[in-house]
């Protein structure tokens, strides 16, 4: 069964629309770039890309969780430890922070580094998974970021939030995960996969015709933040 990553092509969607209505030329720090997926939506920009360049994409010989079999950071600006990275204070006008800080084993010391490193009124970009798989292990330390983190920690850090909005909601979750049913059945050994082939079917028809309020209080893939240094 085909599966449907909702979860990235929302996110995809909105980094898209709000990257290109930054002003032309601003210098923007893409911190834990990986393989620079961001880039192409910084052509009007001045891009620096930042990533530790640890990963390898099978985990170092740990075969949990979901691995992407290979990952090239040959490419990337600066080779350093997110919390500690070799710019001068207020050196960047954006940073973009996409899908990383449940990489990292404390992630309030990122937007500790990341309020040095931006000008006054500069933007912090943010997304953050609420609900996630392991992937990248072993480099998978937390997840379940709800909007209530960026609102204590934010905020207590001299950021204003202009934007926080919700990607998907709990039905969203669950309809991605239905179509990922059979395969991971098939990869632990489940004799009935055919089952759970059937049942991400089934799961599918419900999808396309049920109606009702959105369920992001319960849920949903994470939330895309923009913030204001003030």
């Amino acid at each position: 069964m085909f599966y449907i990553n909702i979860n990235e092509e929302n996110r995809q969607a909105w980094l898209k629309k709000t990257l290109s209505n930054l002003p032309q030329g601003v210098r923007i720090l893409d911190a834990g770039a990986g393989e620079l997926r961001n880039r192409p939506l910084c052509g009007h920009l001045s891009y620096v890309s930042q990533d530790f360049c640890q990963y390898d994409g099978g985990g170092g010989g740990v075969a949990e969780g979901l691995q992407t079999g290979k990952w090239d950071t040959s490419r990337i600006d600066l080779v350093c430890d997110i919390i500690a990275i070799p710019e001068p204070d207020a050196s960047f006008d954006v940073i973009l922070c996409t899908e990383v800080l449940e990489h990292v084993p404390d992630p309030t010391k990122v937007l500790d580094e990341f309020v040095r490193l931006l000008k006054r009124d500069g933007k912090l970009i943010l997304t953050v998974p609420f609900a996630s798989l392991v992937h990248f292990a072993p480099y998978h330390y937390c997840s379940g970021f709800s909007r209530y983190w960026y609102e204590h920690h934010l905020p207590q850090r001299g950021f204003r939030i202009e934007e926080l909005t919700p990607n998907g909601d709990w039905f969203n979750y669950c309809r991605q995960e239905l179509t990922r049913l059979g395969s991971t059945a098939r990869r632990y050994g489940d004799w009935s996969w055919p089952l759970a082939y059937m049942l991400g079917i089934l799961g599918a028809l419900y999808f396309k015709v049920r109606g009702g309020k959105q369920a992001d209080d319960l849920a949903c893939f994470g939330w895309h933040c923009v913030a204001v240094k003030t």
